[in-house]
């Protein structure tokens, strides 16, 4: 099975890693900034779903860190299409990669075919995949035409496939699409029938409608869709541990999973941990640090994955901390953690100027 986390940290994992994406590798840590295009922030794909508008460097630290607890494909945030093509200042700020995130897959928000097909064309350097995202159910995204309104226009979105997938010549390159149930999933297989013939690499199905929120994912549509196709089937919903992901891949068959909630709260769940292990905030605060990470972001992630270790009164001090000397401070005096020897002079800099 694979493991994927989505969205603004994505993670997944497959039984056929073949299909997925291949290894490439980018030289060093590098921005994309071909001919004119750009993005516009629009919540995240996969793992780091809560926290809005950081910096492009901050979704790459999550990705390296759930990367080092088992997930197996990252997805990056959805990025709108029409903005990444137009702008080369908003592709700047919007994409980062190293050649350790890998394989990366970058979702797209797109309501034309030429958009998608000429946001790829600029990353396929930089990525093993890109993915439409047919499923968002924000009303500001569907009333651009982008989202889970695009499960409705089928003839639409397999054109949008179509010229895409011409796009790039490179046969192990992916084009998949993410997309929600309709209100009778029989309308759902029948749209995914016609995705696969349109060339999709694979489909990721979220078990619920756009309507739908808390309610609980339905597996028998998504066993359906994994029954009707021949191309690889990712679930997406309800999963929070390792259980839950092994419990949704036995009832539904599907080729993985995807993760982006259950990943916020623990990073090592694909690691088979049932809560976030101390080494895991260790990473976290070695790879935030070293890469420069925004404290929002920094101390937002951390807020998640010690929640469950917290007491209350706990919690309530440490998510009112208000800088990286005073987080640094009380994980080092709880926890007893050793941080990288560069940080500790860090720590002890910024001691010195409070």
């Amino acid at each position: 099975m694979f493991t994927i986390a989505g969205g603004a940290a994505a993670a997944a994992r497959w039984q056929d890693r073949g299909r997925c994406c291949r290894r490439r590798q980018v030289a060093g840590q590098r921005q994309v900034a071909p001919p004119p295009g750009g993005r516009t922030e629009a919540g995240a794909a996969v793992a780091v779903a809560a926290a809005a508008r950081w910096q492009n460097r901050d979704r790459l630290a999550f990705r390296s860190l759930v990367r080092k607890y088992g997930c197996d494909l990252c997805f990056t945030p959805m990025i709108l299409s029409e903005c990444f093509v137009q702008s080369v200042k908003a592709r700047h700020s919007d994409f980062t990669t190293s050649k350790e995130d890998r394989p990366l897959v970058v979702q797209f928000a797109a309501s034309k075919g030429e958009d998608w097909a000429e946001a790829t064309r600029l990353i396929a350097p930089y990525c093993d995949g890109v993915d439409l995202n047919c499923g968002c159910p924000q009303r500001w995204a569907m009333a651009k035409g982008y989202g889970a309104c695009l499960i409705h226009k089928p003839e639409l979105v397999a054109d949008m496939i179509h010229q895409t997938r011409n796009t790039v010549t490179d046969s192990d390159f992916t084009v998949s699409i993410k997309i929600r149930l309709h209100k009778d999933y029989k309308h759902t297989v029948d749209f995914a029938r016609q995705m696969e013939a349109a060339g999709a690499s694979f489909i990721t199905v979220h078990g619920r409608t756009q309507e739908q929120r808390g309610d609980p994912v339905c597996l028998e549509a998504i066993a359906d869709i994994k029954s009707a196709l021949q191309i690889p089937v990712i679930a997406n919903g309800d999963i929070r541990s390792m259980d839950d992901a092994h419990q949704i891949q036995k009832i539904t068959g599907v080729n993985g999973v995807m993760a982006a909630r259950g990943m916020l709260e623990n990073p090592a769940m694909y690691a088979g941990y049932k809560t976030t292990p101390l080494e895991c905030v260790k990473d976290w605060v070695n790879i935030a640090l070293s890469t420069g990470t925004h404290f929002t972001c920094f101390h937002h992630h951390l807020i998640y994955m010690m929640e469950k270790s917290l007491t209350r009164a706990e919690r309530r001090y440490f998510n009112v901390l208000g800088s990286t000397s005073g987080v640094l401070t009380y994980l080092t005096e709880k926890y007893m953690v050793e941080f990288l020897l560069q940080f500790r002079v860090i720590l002890s800099s910024l001691n010195l100027n409070c």
